[in-house]
């Protein structure tokens, strides 16, 4: 039975909202988290799909909905010239008259891709220098307004076919300085006894060190967290699983900073990426054949010399 405490809707299903009137029609379930369910719509009149998500509690769904807001209008007020869908984390807001009541949702823009994790698996870790900083740009974005991502996992993040990435479902997210509204154990600071469950930059780092960890070395890390009571576990195991790892090597003085805490903030973390794993990485100095992504630009590079030194040879 559907309820609107956990509302589930077969494909071809409409969603018709209440006050703005908006038809979206459900094409499949894109995911089911801890306050709500995400759905794969087309907007009637729209040729491109959306994301709608449907929240469980309406004062939680609210909270979320306010993050958005605030997180669109600061980008605006960033870059006035940048607007449009394209660049709004919120379509529309409404509710839906199911069988036992309201239920909230909101419409946001879909993203094409895959899960970070399948990404990985199907690009390979030479791809991992562009993800990693592409995602270390949209948390250190986040947190210069003020929030931090907090439930940060590799169902959370979404990459496009050529490497961009986007976050997803910002119900994890909360104001710096405040409790950490959601989060995953392996990726979560309080269950290594590393830190305190407080809103802070640090708290997104060390769940990004522990994410790279896993898409490198799951099944070391998989062994490090079954080994030891809740009383027991520590960063330091963390920080033995990356000394002795040589699939972590390229990465280790990064992990070894955003594990111990050591990073001021998401900034200097983002240009230490930048220093010791992105650029080397271009320059071929990390293990791994050429990203797919760096040859076909430094092919698309060659073909505009060449059709620049045609166009002043057919011009002189």
């Amino acid at each position: 039975m559907i309820t609107s405490s956990n509302p589930a809707y077969p494909a071809g299903t409409v969603i018709t909202g209440k006050w703005r009137k908006g038809r979206f029609i459900i094409r499949r379930v894109l995911g089911q988290g801890a306050n709500g369910i995400v759905y794969l719509v087309q907007k009637e009149g729209a040729s491109h799909p959306y994301a709608l998500k449907m929240g469980y509690d309406t004062l939680d769904l609210q909270s979320e909905i306010n993050v958005l807001m605030s997180l669109q209008s600061k980008r605006k007020a960033a870059d006035p010239l940048k607007n449009g869908p394209r660049m709004s984390f919120l379509l529309e807001v409404d509710d839906f008259k199911g069988e036992d009541g309201d239920i909230p949702f909101y419409v946001m823009r879909y993203i094409r891709g895959s899960s970070l994790s399948h990404f990985m698996r199907k690009r390979g870790k030479e791809w991992m220098g562009l993800t990693g900083l592409r995602l270390l740009e949209k948390l250190n974005g986040l947190h210069r307004s003020g929030f931090i991502f907090g439930d940060l996992k590799p169902e959370n993040v979404m990459v496009s076919d050529v490497g961009q990435v986007e976050l997803v479902d910002y119900g994890g997210v909360s104001s710096i300085g405040r409790s950490v509204k959601q989060f995953t154990e392996w990726y979560d600071r309080g269950y290594w006894n590393a830190g305190s469950r407080t809103s802070d930059e640090g708290y997104d780092l060390f769940a990004f060190a522990v994410l790279i960890i896993q898409l490198l070395n799951e099944e070391e890390l998989k062994k490090t967290a079954a080994q030891h009571l809740p009383q027991t576990r520590s960063p330091g195991q963390l920080l033995s699983l990356i000394q002795r790892s040589p699939k972590l090597k390229p990465y280790s003085e990064w992990l070894r900073r955003a594990i111990r805490g050591e990073f001021s903030g998401s900034q200097e973390a983002l240009k230490l990426w930048k220093d010791t794993i992105y650029a080397p990485a271009l320059v071929g100095r990390l293990p791994g054949k050429t990203p797919r992504w760096l040859m076909n630009a430094f092919a698309l590079s060659i073909v505009i010399v060449l059709l620049a030194f045609l166009w002043a040879w057919m011009n002189t």
